[in-house]
């Protein structure tokens, strides 16, 4: 589930985080990159069953509607396809997902403003309306709905950021990873393929025994840049200028430790490949300037700990 470029993300946030408490063991460090990985999953497994409490929503306005005392022939007669979706039976009938939902303890039930407001918005859209319209009905149909519904109601909602703040210390930078497994999923469901627990990383779902694992490497990466910050952190500090040293903000000094780190640590991986993933992630936590000083400074002293033979690769074309 997890790729490198999120691992490489959680491993960052790990470390910044021990740079700022100045007290966090390595054990403790590896610990809380353990259960911030863990936790992507859960969340991707808490925002599949929405699908669910939806639905119930919708058929209980119908209900409402068909209980008032004079209703109108559309609420004598609705169309119950939302309703009667069969991506909701699916999750509700599926013994693996049902276990997994409940072993969590994972539930919307106190959540009914937020669902309200959600089916609201889906109701609106002219996406629900050509779904309505249709008559056909199949499981595909309902997930190319269920589709819509978590790409375009979910990323940049306030009232589900404060939820997931609540719910978990480590869900509030993993929303938009966790649904698009989640739109993956139902891209399977359509296919007729089964629920299962995703594997946590990536190279867990690929096939071969010399599949480097992603564990191993996250937890590596965390080691060496861990281990490796004083020194590290010292040599960008007497490599910038007087004019570089303000405009070196804090996350950058992680990102290009990190940096440093990885390109020490990983003989296979390419210099190239380091340094972009690194510069990617100043994009969202920097400063505008950072994406050019994180570029500029990793490549400059990586080159300079190359040149001192502390950084070799294995194979050409990977400096």
């Amino acid at each position: 589930m997890l790729n490198r470029r999120i691992l490489r993300l959680k491993a960052f946030k790990v470390l910044y985080s021990s740079v700022l408490s100045d007290n966090m063991s390595l054990s403790q460090a590896l610990s809380q990159l353990d259960l911030s990985c863990e936790a992507t999953r859960d969340l991707y497994v808490y925002m599949l069953g929405i699908v669910s409490p939806l639905t119930k929503l919708a058929q209980a306005r119908i209900d409402a509607a068909k209980a008032k005392f004079n209703p109108t022939e559309e609420e004598r007669n609705p169309n119950t396809k939302f309703a009667e979706n069969a991506l909701a039976k699916l999750l509700d009938e599926d013994v693996d997902f049902q276990k997994v939902f409940k072993k969590k303890k994972f539930s919307w039930d106190q959540y009914d403003l937020f669902l309200k407001k959600v089916l609201n918005s889906v109701q609106s859209k002219e996406y629900y309306a050509e779904y309505m319209a249709s008559e056909k009905r199949s499981l595909a149909e309902d997930c190319k709905l269920f589709t819509r519904i978590y790409e375009e109601e979910f990323v940049d909602s306030e009232e589900l950021d404060q939820i997931l703040e609540d719910k978990s210390l480590y869900w509030n930078d993993d929303l938009a990873y966790s649904l698009t497994w989640c739109c993956k999923t139902l891209k399977g469901f359509a296919k007729g393929e089964s629920w299962s627990l995703l594997p946590l990383y990536q190279s867990e779902m690929m096939a071969g025994s010399d599949v480097e694992s992603d564990l191993a490497f996250v937890r590596k990466l965390l080691q060496s840049s861990f281990a490796a910050y004083e020194r590290y952190s010292a040599m960008v500090s007497e490599s910038v200028t007087g004019w570089e040293k303000d405009r070196l903000f804090s996350t950058d000094m992680v990102l290009i430790v990190m940096g440093l780190a990885e390109a020490a640590s990983f003989p296979t991986i390419p210099v190239k490949v380091t340094i972009n993933e690194y510069v990617e992630i100043s994009k969202f936590y920097g400063t505008p300037k950072s994406r050019s000083f994180v570029n500029g400074l990793l490549d400059r002293l990586i080159q300079k700990l190359a040149d001192e033979g502390q950084i070799a690769k294995e194979g050409k074309g990977l400096m």
